[in-house]
């Protein structure tokens, strides 16, 4: 199973979706990094494998980041991976 993480700005959680193949997770994911180059801001449904009634519309020009994870059966249920980001001053 993988973990597609999409960050939007002011929203201090990921939306969170999953795929069951590789493959398909990498597609999302690539369709997302398009989403984000376009200038336009568009709506983008995402729809999840794991609990197939989860549904969520976003709108691309809020987009801050995309994460694909594996998970794994060690992973702790529930617990969301996060982005880490180092400022030097």
């Amino acid at each position: 199973m993988f973990s597609i993480d999409v960050i939007l700005q002011d929203i201090p959680l990921p939306v969170s979706v999953q795929r069951k193949e590789a493959d398909a997770a990498e597609s999302l994911y690539q369709a997302l990094l398009e989403a984000m180059r376009s200038e336009d801001a568009k709506l983008f449904e995402l729809t999840c494998e794991k609990e197939e009634d989860k549904k969520v519309t976003i709108k691309t020009n809020r987009i801050c980041a995309v994460s694909v994870n594996k998970k794994s059966g060690s992973m702790a249920e529930g617990r969301v991976p996060g982005f880490f980001a180092a400022i030097q001053e």
